[in-house]
């Protein structure tokens, strides 16, 4: 399980564009959790760190590892 602090999601529709795209990163078994009040996202599998940070990134969020 890989947790990521994301920042700058301000609604459901944010959510949804980062999980999308974590879901995307090659790797990620699963999206468990997205969530812009707690600024975390949760995915599970064997991604690497630096293109899941990427993937939010280009979403145009901020994300470091928690």
């Amino acid at each position: 399980m890989i947790k990521l602090k994301v920042t700058g999601m301000t609604c459901g529709h944010c959510e949804a564009a980062v999980s999308k795209a974590l879901a995307l990163v090659p790797g990620v078994t699963e999206v468990i959790a997205v969530d812009r009040e707690r600024e975390e996202a949760v995915v599970d599998g064997a991604a690497d760190v630096g293109a899941l940070v990427a993937a939010v990134v280009a979403e145009g969020y901020q994300a470091e590892v928690a």
